[in-house]
C-alpha cells in the first residue's frame, strides 16, 4: 500500500474509471458525486469526501497530500489550475468524442501506474462497440433524440450522437464532439424521432417519461410509446458506464437482439 500513489479523483467519471481498473485502493480522496465505495471496503479504508467537482474543498484536498489528482471535462479547468498553482500533480482528461472516452481508459491507466490494466479496459471497451454495432446490424436506423435537459430542452452532444450511432440510431440534433445544446420544440418535431431518451444530468434515472408526454411533442416517439429514461451516467459520463448504457440503448431501439 505504501508504495501506491495517493490519488484524488475530483470527476466521477475518472473514479469510475479508475474502479474500472481495479485500483480504488489508490484512492484517497473523491467528490461527493462520486459512487458509494463502501462494497467490498471497509468504511476505514472509504475515501475521503472533498466536496463537489466544479467546488471543492482544497483544504481538504491538503490534508490528504496526494500524489496525483484527476480531474476531467474543460469546466473543471479552473480548479486544475488552482490545484496546479498549489503545487499538485494534476492531470485531466477532457474526452469529447466516443474514440476519445475509449483512449482515456488506457491514458488514466498509465497515469495511475498500471498501464496494463489501461490497455485491456480499452481493448475490451473496443470490443464491447464492436459486438453492438454487429447486433444492430441488420436492422434499420431509427432517429433518436437523446435530451440531456428538460428545461429548457438540450438535446445530447459530445460522444452521445456517436453512442447512438453504435446503438443502431441517428441523433441528428448535434454533431460528434460538439457540446449539448438548446433545441425548440420545432426542432425536435422537425426531425420526427422514433424514439426519445432521457438522461437528465444529476438526476440519475428518476426521470419521468410522462413529463415528456405531457408537453405534447408531436413526434412519432410519443405516439409509440417509445419514451425512455436512463441513468444520466450511463450515457452522460465518459467512464466504463459509457459501454453499458450503449448496450442499454441498443435493446431499447432494437429488442430483438436482446434474444441473441
Amino acid at each position: 500500500m505504501a508504495d501506491l500513489p495517493r490519488i484524488v479523483s475530483l470527476a466521477p467519471s475518472a473514479t469510475e474509471t479508475v474502479r474500472a481498473l481495479d485500483a480504488t485502493d489508490r484512492l484517497v480522496g473523491v467528490t461527493n458525486h462520486c459512487e458509494d465505495f463502501e462494497r467490498g471496503r471497509s468504511a476505514e479504508r472509504a475515501p475521503t469526501r472533498v466536496g463537489g467537482w466544479l467546488n471543492p474543498d482544497y483544504d481538504a484536498v491538503a490534508e490528504l497530500n496526494p500524489d496525483l489528482v484527476l480531474t476531467a471535462d474543460d469546466l473543471q479547468t479552473e480548479v486544475t489550475n488552482k490545484l496546479r498553482g498549489r503545487g499538485y500533480r494534476v492531470v485531466q482528461f477532457s474526452p469529447t468524442t466516443l474514440g476519445e472516452v475509449v483512449e482515456s481508459f488506457a491514458e488514466i491507466g498509465r497515469t495511475v501506474g498500471d498501464p496494463k490494466a489501461g490497455h485491456d479496459l480499452a481493448w475490451r471497451a473496443r470490443s464491447r462497440l464492436h459486438r453492438v454495432r454487429s447486433l444492430v446490424a441488420p436492422y434499420d436506423r431509427p432517429v433518436v433524440y437523446c435530451e440531456e435537459w428538460p428545461d429548457p430542452p438540450m438535446a445530447a452532444g459530445n460522444w452521445v450522437p456517436q453512442a447512438v450511432e453504435v446503438a443502431g440510431g441517428s441523433h441528428p440534433f448535434v454533431e460528434p464532439g460538439e457540446r449539448s445544446h438548446e433545441v425548440s420544440t420545432e426542432e425536435i418535431e422537425s426531425a420526427a424521432p422514433e424514439h426519445v431518451v432521457c438522461h437528465y444530468c444529476g438526476r440519475g434515472d428518476s426521470a419521468d417519461p410522462e413529463s415528456v408526454v405531457e408537453r405534447n411533442l408531436d413526434v412519432p416517439a410519443v405516439e409509440r410509446g417509445n419514451v425512455h429514461v436512463l441513468h444520466d451516467s450511463l450515457l452522460n459520463q465518459p467512464s466504463p458506464r459509457l459501454l453499458d448504457g450503449v448496450e442499454r440503448l441498443a435493446v431499447s431501439l432494437h429488442p430483438e437482439i436482446a434474444r441473441q
